[in-house]
């Protein structure tokens, strides 16, 4: 199937890796040229060489990290002067599994930087010449916990749940220029970050990981962790002409966890 996207460019970030990466992939396979962007440089220039040799398509690799403000403009700069953006998906790492309370401040700003501000300053600024060109594409990963809080995830629920408000309300502030504005929502993804949280649940629960894993495939309908490159199938859709028509969505990819309709 054409997605009808060939040729297009795209700013992923978090494409070293994971879900990140999965993205990079499944875009540069339909034609897509790529700015990928992660805080490993080594990574990212081993992703964008290895995409760019396989799918024949250009790849710029660009090192930030996305809790500086600075590096951040720096990257809206760059948007706005340097690069034609018609795809920008908006990806970044979680904070450490935690409470409620008795969180550093620290970890919250830094939390509200990445997940939150970094979102809203390249949306802002990719936006403008998707609205010229009357076509655009907005994605933002962000969790199933924005539905569901999942526990011990408190920083990451609640920032997330806030892009939710500005993704809803940009989407359909630009519906009528042709930018669609969606959100991905990851369930149990099999990733470095789920590896991590996993991780700490088996800390504070006293049992071995594989035993957090298998008990939490017990609660998944289709009874096992998803594939990245399941999940980048679905954001590979959404950045695509055939998906013109779906805006200020939320899409699950969590083999069916969330039971809430």
């Amino acid at each position: 199937m054409d997605l009808g996207i060939k040729g297009k460019t795209a700013l992923v970030l978090g494409a070293s890796q994971g879900i990140g990466g999965a993205i990079a992939a499944a875009l540069a396979a339909e034609g897509c040229n790529l700015v990928i962007g992660a805080r490993n440089e080594e990574a990212l220039q081993a992703n964008a060489s290895e995409l760019s040799t396989k799918h024949g398509v250009e790849v710029t690799p660009y090192a930030i990290d996305m809790t500086d403000a600075d590096a951040v403009e720096a990257l809206c700069a760059k948007v706005k002067d340097d690069w034609t953006i018609d795809i920008l998906v908006n990806n970044a790492g979680g904070p450490p599994p935690s409470p409620s309370t008795g969180v550093d401040a620290k970890v919250w700003q830094n939390t509200i930087q990445s997940l939150l501000l970094s979102v809203i300053r390249l949306s802002e600024t990719a936006v403008e010449g998707m609205r010229e060109r009357k076509w655009g594409r907005i994605l933002t990963v962000a969790s199933s916990g924005v539905i569901q809080p999942i526990p011990n995830l408190a920083v990451s629920n609640t920032v997330r749940s806030a892009v939710v408000g500005f993704s809803k309300s940009l989407s359909s502030e630009v519906a009528k220029d042709g930018v669609t504005v969606n959100m991905i929502l990851p369930g149990r993804i099999d990733t470095a970050r789920v590896e991590q949280i996993d991780a700490g649940a088996s800390k504070r629960l006293g049992i071995p990981v594989e035993q957090v894993r298998e008990n939490f495939k017990a609660t998944v309908p289709a009874g096992r962790y998803g594939k990245p490159e399941e999940f980048a199938s679905v954001a590979a859709f959404l950045a695509s002409d055939l998906a013109s028509y779906v805006t200020g969505h939320l899409m699950r990819v969590d083999g069916g966890s969330i039971r809430s309709v």
